[in-house]
């Protein structure tokens, strides 16, 4: 943050809260883009929402050797399973 802003005691709550429920909010968006890379029909689209993929798998904890190779094989049933096993 910039020098001298401070955030009140709700907005530090709310920071706190998503930090730590960050694995969870990153799985949601897993499952979403998942969904969405199904769908799509974009070539374009879906070379942004791999990136995203990625991103989100790093965010949930996953091994960048795992991330990697999921990115790499672009094998939406694996990931779907991977989602599953981390819910769990």
């Amino acid at each position: 943050m910039a020098k001298g802003q401070h955030l009140s005691k709700h907005q530090q709550k709310i920071v706190n809260r998503y930090y730590e429920h960050r694995d969870t909010i990153s799985l949601t968006k897993l499952s979403e883009l998942v969904t969405e890379l199904y769908l799509s029909d974009s070539a374009t689209k879906t070379e942004k929402m791999w990136k995203q993929v990625a991103t989100a798998l790093k965010n949930a904890g996953v091994k960048p050797d795992r991330i990697e190779k999921l990115t790499t094989e672009r094998d939406l049933e694996k990931i779907s399973h991977l989602i599953n096993e981390l819910n769990k």
